[in-house]
C-alpha cells in the first residue's frame, strides 16, 4: 500500500464505522474487517452463500468466525464499506456487534443437544431480539454480554458472561416410592456425587445438586418422576485481563416470560447505576452483590 493513502481516516470516522461492526485491520490504515451477525451461530445456507459472495466481492475472500458466533468479512477496503453493507441488507443480513451496548446473545445448541433442558434457540432469539435489536440505541456503561446455556454442562459459559442463564431440572423426590435400594440407580445415575441412601431411605444433598437432571426417570418404582423445568441466572462473569465467575441470583425462574422480564430490569439497573467505562463486575463489587439482586428482584 502507498504512503500516499496512510492515516487518510479520521479516528473519528474509525470509531464511527466501528459501531457499525467494523475493526480495522491493524496492518492497514483503511482496510475493515467486518462483523456480520447471525442467529446464535445459525444461518441458512442461502445466507451463508451471501456472505461468501461478499467475501468475494468487497473483501479479502476469507471469513473468519468469532468467539460470539458472529462471522467476520475480512479486509474490506473502506471504499467498499457501502457497497458491503447495502449487499448484506439485500440479503437479510446485518454487520454489529460492538460498542458500550447489548451485545449478540450467543447460545449453545441445547434445543438439540442431548443434555439441554430449555429451548435456547427459541429464547436467545428473544433475547437477541428485545435486547439487542430493540435496546440497540440504548447506551450502557461498557459492553454487556449474554450467553444462554441448555443445561450443567456449561458449555456456552454463560457465567462467564455479563449475564448468563443456565437451563435447570430440578428433582421432585417422592420419598414415599422410595424402596431404599442396596443399588440405588438415582445414586448411581449423579454426576455430582449428589444423591445418597440413608437410614433406607434417598436424599439429595442441596448443595451438591447442581439440577442437572440426570436423575430423573431412573428410579424404578418413579421416586424421582416428577421435576420441574426453570432457569438459574448468573450476574457479573467476565473473562479477558480480568476474570470473574458470575454468581447465581438466589431464585429460580420459571418460565420465559419471567427470564425476559428481570432480563431488562438487570440492563436497566445497570444502565442507571454502572460508571461510565465500568464493566458489570465492577458495578455489582461496587455496590455489592446483595444489594444489586435485592434491587432487581424488588424494583
Amino acid at each position: 500500500m502507498s504512503n500516499e493513502n496512510k492515516n487518510i481516516l479520521t479516528e473519528e470516522e474509525i470509531k464511527r464505522v466501528k459501531g457499525l461492526g467494523c475493526l480495522r485491520d491493524k496492518r492497514f490504515p483503511d482496510v475493515f474487517n467486518v462483523r456480520v451477525l447471525t442467529r446464535n451461530g445459525k444461518l441458512k445456507t442461502d445466507e451463508h452463500r451471501a456472505v461468501a459472495e461478499a467475501a468475494d466481492r468487497f473483501g479479502s475472500g476469507e471469513v473468519a468466525m468469532t468467539s460470539r458466533l458472529t462471522l467476520e468479512i475480512q479486509g474490506v477496503p473502506y471504499r467498499n464499506l457501502d457497497q458491503l453493507f447495502s449487499f448484506l441488507s439485500e440479503h437479510g443480513l446485518e454487520s454489529g456487534g460492538t460498542g458500550p451496548k447489548v451485545r449478540p446473545i450467543v447460545s449453545c445448541k441445547g434445543t438439540t443437544c442431548q443434555y439441554g433442558l430449555i429451548d435456547t434457540f427459541s429464547l436467545s432469539e428473544k433475547i437477541h431480539d428485545v435486547f439487542y435489536k430493540g435496546y440497540h440505541d440504548v447506551t450502557l456503561p461498557h459492553k454487556f454480554k449474554i450467553g444462554v446455556g441448555g443445561c450443567p454442562n456449561n458449555c456456552v459459559k454463560p457465567d462467564l458472561n455479563d449475564l448468563g442463564i443456565m437451563g435447570q431440572k430440578i428433582p421432585a423426590l417422592n420419598q414415599d416410592k422410595c424402596r431404599g435400594c442396596n443399588i440405588c440407580q438415582i445414586e448411581k445415575s449423579c454426576p455430582m456425587g449428589a444423591v445418597s441412601i440413608r437410614d433406607g431411605i434417598v436424599v439429595i444433598d442441596k448443595n451438591l445438586c447442581n439440577n442437572c437432571g440426570r436423575c430423573t426417570d431412573k428410579c424404578h418404582f418413579g421416586a424421582f418422576d416428577d421435576y420441574t423445568v426453570g432457569y438459574k441466572i448468573m450476574l457479573g462473569g467476565r473473562w479477558g485481563k480480568k476474570v470473574t465467575q458470575g454468581r447465581p441470583m438466589n431464585k429460580i425462574f420459571l418460565s420465559e416470560d419471567e427470564v425476559m422480564a428481570v432480563i431488562e430490569k438487570i440492563i436497566l439497573f445497570y444502565r442507571d447505576n454502572g460508571i461510565t467505562g465500568e464493566r458489570f463486575a465492577d458495578t455489582i463489587s461496587r455496590i455489592g452483590f446483595d444489594n444489586v439482586e435485592k434491587s432487581i428482584l424488588q424494583g
